[in-house]
């Protein structure tokens, strides 16, 4: 299942990347987006994003997880759950593979390998609270990893579309996913995701419109955020949390 409204990415600063950690097999390269730059020309670019910003203040976005592995499996446990039910699943999943961990060490970073997950039975996973239906698919994101179909390296090679269409035959992952994992994970600047509920809320109140905008009207009243969209997209979730100066649509 898609969620709505994402949270935020990495920490304002310059530009280039994040190594892998030594020896990680599973930690794809992570841009730092340019927030001050995206920030400069979102205000040039739209009046709206620029109303936005004065009210909301920096862009503060989160850290990455620490591996791709980790951000992609979280994303699996986390669907359709509250973020409460979801903390204390994920806590018992990492218990399993590490006595007394919980769902801050997985924060602080460990994690099981993916060669871990795979010899974990489904009882046991059902046991600390993943559905049947996670469970498989938590081992069919492990075996992509496992089985080099998904790894560091290609990650770094590929554009966004081509993430997007090598993650979405995994179980349990839709477009939306591989968009988030673009945005909040590899660090890309640019991506839209139209189908985020908590996104479209937010342009039909800022924007005027009658009705929750569709893909092609999400892509219209964008066009100005480019090359920053992701950033844009963050002013957008962020707006919902703050009172705005709002007059008439521009």
């Amino acid at each position: 299942m898609e969620a709505a409204g994402a949270g935020a990415g990495v920490e304002a600063g310059g530009g280039g990347l994040v190594a892998p950690a030594p020896g990680s097999r599973y930690l794809a390269s992570v841009a730092i987006i340019d927030t001050e730059r995206a920030v400069a020309h979102l205000r040039q670019a739209d009046p709206v994003m620029a109303m936005v910003i004065e009210a909301v203040g920096p862009p503060r976005l989160r850290d990455p997880s620490p591996t791709a592995f980790q951000a992609l499996a979280r994303s699996i446990i986390f669907q359709q759950l509250s973020g409460k039910a979801a903390s204390t699943i994920l806590g018992r999943f990492v218990a399993l593979f590490r006595e007394g961990a919980t769902a801050e060490d997985a924060v602080d970073g460990f994690f099981p390998e993916p060669g871990e997950v795979l010899a974990t039975d489904d009882e046991a996973m059902r046991a600390s609270g993943v559905s049947r239906q996670k469970s498989a698919a938590l081992r069919d994101l492990a075996a992509h990893f496992a089985e080099g179909a998904l790894s560091v390296e290609r990650f770094g090679e590929w554009s966004d579309e081509e993430v997007i269409a090598h993650l979405l035959p995994v179980r349990g992952i839709g477009r939306w996913t591989a968009q988030m994992f673009l945005m909040f994970h590899l660090g890309r600047p640019d991506v839209l995701p139209t189908a985020d509920v908590g996104l479209n809320r937010a342009m039909m109140r800022l924007y005027g419109l009658e009705a929750p905008p569709g893909p092609e009207e999400i892509e219209r009243i964008g066009a100005p955020w480019h090359p920053w969209a992701t950033v844009a997209c963050w002013y957008l979730w962020r707006s919902e949390d703050v009172i705005l100066p709002l007059g008439e649509p521009a």
